[in-house]
C-alpha cells in the first residue's frame, strides 16, 4: 500500500503542473481586455496602461505564467482586481458553504441510492426492482433547477416549513442552517442517488453471481449476511469511484442550485469571476477545484484497500 501511495503521489505533481498550464493558457482565450473593463466607461489610456502593468498584461505569456506559479508555490494565489482581497481569502469564505452543501447532498445520495440499488439487485425482476429503476430514471431526468423551484413552491410557499432561500452559518444557528440547506442538498443528492442506484444494482448483480457468494449461501449463512458482508463489500469499488467523482463535481460548484436557493457558495464565485474577467480568482478557483478532484481520487484509491482485502496483497 505504501508503494502504491508513493507512485500515486509521484503522478500528482506533474498532473497539477499540466492543469495549471492548461488553466492559464485557456483563460487567455477569453474575449475582452480586463484592463479596459477595469478602466470603466472613460477608457482613459493612462488608466488602461496602469492596469495592464499591474496585471502584468504587458509581459509575454510565459513570463506571466512564471509570475503566477511563483506565487502559487509560495501559497499566494494573487489578489482580486475587483475587491482587492486575496484570492485565498475569497476561497476560504465561499468554499466552506459549498463543502457543507456537497456533504449533505452526498449523505442524501448515499442514504437513498445505495440501499435502493441493493434492494433492486436482491429483488431482481420484482416490483421493488421496477420501482427503484423508475426512481433512477426520474432522478436522472429531472433538472435540478426545476425540482428546486417545485420544492420551494411546496415546502416554502404552500406549507411554510422551510425558508425559500438564503444561507445561515451553522456557527450562528445550526437549526436555521439545516433548514436552509436541506432542500438544495436534496435537489443535488437526488440526481446523484439515481446514478448511485444504477451502479450499485449493476455491481451487486455481478457480484451475487460469483462462486464465493454461492459458497456463502451453501454454508447456510443468512441472506442478510451474504448480501451485506460478502456481496456488498466486494461491490463497493465502483461505488467508491463514482462517489469520489460526484463529490468532486459538487465541490466545484453547483451553480444552478446555488442560484435558485441564493446560496453564496463556490459556484457563484466562479461565475462572477469569469464575467468580471477577474483572472486571479478564476485561476485560483479552478486550481483548487482540480486539486480537490485529484485528492478525492487518491482517497478513493486508498479506500479500495480498506474494502477489498485482495488489493492489499
Amino acid at each position: 500500500m505504501f508503494e502504491f501511495l508513493v507512485k500515486r503521489l509521484a503522478t500528482i505533481l506533474p498532473t497539477l503542473l499540466f492543469v495549471s498550464m492548461l488553466i492559464f493558457g485557456l483563460q487567455q482565450l477569453l474575449p475582452g481586455d480586463p484592463a479596459k473593463i477595469l478602466a470603466g466607461e472613460d477608457q482613459d489610456p493612462a488608466v488602461i496602461a496602469h492596469f495592464r502593468s499591474k496585471l502584468h498584461l504587458d509581459e509575454p505569456l510565459p513570463a506571466r505564467y512564471a509570475i503566477w506559479m511563483r506565487g502559487v508555490v509560495q501559497g499566494d494565489l494573487g489578489e482580486s482586481v475587483h475587491t482587492q482581497e486575496p484570492v485565498l481569502v475569497l476561497i476560504a469564505q465561499k468554499l466552506p458553504v459549498t463543502v457543507e452543501l456537497a456533504l449533505l447532498a452526498m449523505c442524501f445520495a448515499l442514504l437513498i441510492g445505495v440501499p435502493a440499488g441493493i434492494v433492486a439487485a436482491v429483488g431482481r425482476g420484482t416490483g421493488w426492482d421496477f420501482a427503484a429503476n423508475g426512481f433512477a430514471l426520474w432522478g436522472v431526468s429531472t433538472p435540478n433547477f426545476w425540482l428546486g423551484i417545485l420544492m420551494i413552491l411546496l415546502f416554502s410557499v404552500q406549507l411554510r416549513w422551510l425558508p425559500a432561500s438564503g444561507y445561515v452559518s451553522p456557527f450562528e444557528d445550526l437549526g436555521a442552517n439545516l433548514a436552509a440547506m436541506v432542500m438544495p442538498a436534496f435537489v443535488l443528492g437526488n440526481a446523484i442517488a439515481a446514478v448511485l442506484m444504477r451502479h450499485t444494482r449493476s455491481a451487486m448483480l455481478q457480484v451475487m453471481s460469483t462462486d464465493y457468494v454461492r459458497t456463502a449461501r451453501a454454508k447456510g449463512l443468512s441472506e442478510r449476511t451474504v448480501v451485506l458482508r460478502h456481496a456488498l463489500r466486494n461491490a463497493l469499488t465502483p461505488i467508491i469511484t463514482l462517489g469520489a467523482l460526484e463529490l468532486g463535481t459538487l465541490l466545484s460548484g453547483a451553480v444552478l442550485t446555488e442560484q435558485v436557493f441564493t446560496i453564496p457558495g463556490f459556484g457563484k464565485l466562479i461565475v462572477d469571476s469569469v464575467f468580471n474577467r477577474d483572472y486571479s480568482v478564476v485561476q485560483g478557483v479552478v486550481l483548487v477545484t482540480a486539486t480537490t478532484y485529484i485528492t478525492l481520487n487518491l482517497l478513493a484509491d486508498l479506500a479500495y484497500f480498506l474494502v477489498n482485502p485482495r488489493l492489499r496483497r
